[in-house]
């Protein structure tokens, strides 16, 4: 049914990356709004999966100093309680206290161990001491020299710094209607050399079996020399669109997605950065327009962009053929 509405004009796109299995056709969206894929991966013991220095890198910085404070001390206890298995009597300058005091002057000896602080106050005695105090430096140094290496690639890791709108809409657009959303820069990277391409992804049944199918959804302005304020993306619902004749019904039975790929040049990182989400059917918003986001300011020197009213817009009529 909606492969008879997809105009043979219109370009299949084959290069997704995400086939036309079976599948996945009935798990939801294929990529996050935040442009992560939509996947829950199984089949292999998770230690083969595990990418440590990935899952560093790509954590929330809150996640991060949790993992770090959390990893401190828990080494730091580890290392106490072989202090305690060793003895205390073979570590030399501690205080004459008990209880959690005694232990807190463990543990701290084991913090300043590992940070290779050294205070001097108290020193391992004997060699089972010394050994395990030698251990915890050379485990201290080699967890600072990877740590300092993962808070580097945090800062300099290159991201684009891109916002979407919420919703995409179906607007007036000339003498016609078209599918648009935008986006915008939200720090001072500003973005050289900028490409966009859309894809719609659709399901559909063929000979029994549910499939996905990728078309080519052409912008009318699909490149950019510099993106430094919004950028409102149209693609044309005309002959040659994909969803030429599409109703709200037909984008809603066919679970209607479109997928956004943003590649461009940034010059703080000298590198390029990519960035993507999507929007599926249930964003899509019939009858609508964006409202303007920027104006001049009060002497007319400079331009006022306004972040907060990315995702304004207002209700029109769209014409009827």
């Amino acid at each position: 049914m909606f492969l008879n509405k997809i105009n043979k004009k219109a370009q299949i796109n084959n290069e997704t990356g995400l086939g036309t299995n079976t599948s996945l056709s009935g798990g939801g969206r294929f990529f996050n709004r935040d442009g992560n894929p939509n996947m829950d991966v199984r089949g292999m013991n998770l230690w083969e999966r595990l990418n440590i220095y990935h899952s560093l890198l790509t954590m929330s910085w809150l996640k991060f100093l949790v993992f770090v404070i959390v990893y401190f001390i828990g080494t730091n206890l580890l290392f106490t309680a072989i202090y305690f298995l060793i003895g205390i009597d073979h570590l030399g300058g501690l205080m004459e206290v008990t209880g959690m005091e005694l232990f807190g002057e463990v543990f701290f000896f084991s913090a300043q161990t590992f940070t290779t602080v050294g205070y001097g106050r108290i020193n391992p005695i004997g060699f089972a001491a010394s050994f395990t105090a030698s251990m915890e430096a050379l485990t201290g140094l080699m967890t600072f020299a990877i740590a300092t290496g993962i808070m580097w690639g945090r800062f300099s890791k290159p991201k684009a710094y891109i916002r979407y709108s919420k919703n995409a809409i179906i607007a007036p657009f000339k003498d016609g209607i078209a599918l648009m959303f935008r986006m915008v820069p939200y720090t001072r990277n500003y973005l050289v050399n900028v490409e966009v391409r859309v894809t719609l992804a659709i399901h559909v049944e063929e000979n029994g079996q549910h499939k996905n199918r990728f078309y080519n959804m052409p912008l009318d302005i699909s490149k950019a020399n510099t993106m430094t304020a919004n950028w409102t993306l149209v693609h044309m619902i005309n002959e040659e669109s994909p969803i030429y004749g599409f109703t709200k019904e037909d984008l809603t039975n066919a679970r209607a997605e479109i997928l956004v790929f943003v590649q461009g040049f940034d010059e703080s990182v000298s590198n390029t950065v990519v960035s993507r989400t999507s929007y599926t059917y249930e964003e899509f918003i019939f009858g609508a327009k964006f409202l303007p986001m920027y104006h001049p300011n009060e002497d007319g020197t400079k331009t006022v962009l306004h972040l907060d009213q990315l995702d304004a817009y207002e209700a029109v009529t769209l014409p009827v053929k």
